[in-house]
């Protein structure tokens, strides 16, 4: 059992190492903080934290570092999170609310939060298993070739160039625009694929060869729509913090670029009291990312589909700090894309 002034010792020095990346001793708790005792007292609470393998010493006769176990303990102890300031959420409404739609919102969000973090940056496309069809656009760009511009109820875009064989119209694509959308506008992603295949036969005999083609393109475009994705920004924090990884930070960079593997490490995150999941050091181990902490928060689409935010970075980190940015530009998100 940790007491209550060791909990507060271990506090003090996750605080302390996070702000200057030097050993924190007891001499030093002393001197800046208020904990009415003796050094020798202090000594005596960080003998019990590094029993309790919270605190390790990196090198002989050195001050106390925190253990991934330490931080984790001081994350789940986090009573409150530091607010953000002013300035700080009226950059998150500016910033995101410029935005034009969903893939630009996801562009700014994760841009903005490695800004806020000093941190790699992450953002999960919403998940698409209940999304529906909302319309799909046709546009003429020239005598054989076509812009199909697929658009979700979740705000999702995808857009693809087709070229024909035979020479189209502006009447022909309007009347082959009817056709698609009165056969795939309220499916959802599974369905649409199916009725895709057969829009060939459900249009007029003298576009078959184009809807055929068009067909192809739009099977393509529900099942890209299928996929989970991420978008990330601000890789180069990594190795602004190189020193607080052992060895080479390649392979943290090398797992980052998996977006299987985040988007299962995002999937087997639990949300804490704060409404934030954090997952720290050796519990991203089998993601081979042990030496990081991952900071997430779900966020909800217009369809009504969770999906997360969040920033990856060095076990040596304001989390503080980090949780409330991720949990702030999450319920903006949220608000933004239910609103639109």
């Amino acid at each position: 059992m940790v007491s209550e002034r060791s909990l507060e010792v271990l506090r003090v020095i996750v605080q302390d190492y996070v702000s200057s990346r030097e050993p924190v001793g007891s001499k030093s708790i002393v001197e800046r903080h208020s904990f009415g005792v003796s050094a020798a007292t202090i000594r005596n609470d960080m003998a019990l934290l590094e029993e309790e393998e919270l605190i390790a010493a990196p090198h002989t006769s050195s001050g106390r570092i925190p253990t991934d176990k330490g931080y984790r303990l001081f994350v789940d102890q986090l009573s409150d999170l530091r607010p953000l300031s002013a300035a700080q959420r009226h950059a998150i409404e500016t910033f995101l609310g410029q935005s034009a739609d969903l893939d630009d919102v996801l562009s700014r969000t994760v841009r903005l939060l490695s800004q806020l973090t000093q941190q790699v940056a992450l953002v999960q496309y919403p998940s698409l298993t209940r999304a529906t069809v909302k319309h799909v656009e046709l546009v003429r760009l020239s005598t054989h070739r076509l812009l199909s511009v697929l658009i979700t109820d979740t705000g999702r875009v995808e857009q693809r160039v087709v070229d024909t064989t035979s020479e189209v119209t502006e009447e022909s694509v309007a009347d082959l625009r009817t056709v698609i959308n009165a056969t795939l506008v309220g499916l959802g992603m599974t369905d649409a694929a199916a009725a895709a295949g057969g829009l060939a036969d459900a249009a007029p005999p003298q576009l078959a060869g184009v809807a055929s083609v068009v067909a192809e393109t739009l099977v393509e475009q529900v099942l890209a729509n299928r996929a989970d994705k991420l978008v990330m920004a601000g890789a180069a924090n990594l190795v602004r913090t190189e020193e607080d990884f052992t060895g080479s930070i390649f392979p943290v960079l090398e797992a980052i670029e998996e977006q299987v593997v985040l988007l299962r490490l995002f999937g087997e995150m639990a949300t804490d009291q704060h409404g934030v999941s954090a997952s720290i050091g050796r519990e991203n181990a089998s993601f081979g990312l042990g030496e990081t902490s991952v900071l997430s928060s779900s966020y909800l689409s217009a369809g009504s589909e969770l999906a997360r935010v969040g920033v990856l970075g060095p076990l040596r980190m304001d989390y503080s700090n980090n949780m409330a940015a991720v949990r702030a530009v999450a319920r903006y998100l949220s608000r933004l894309l239910g609103e639109n």
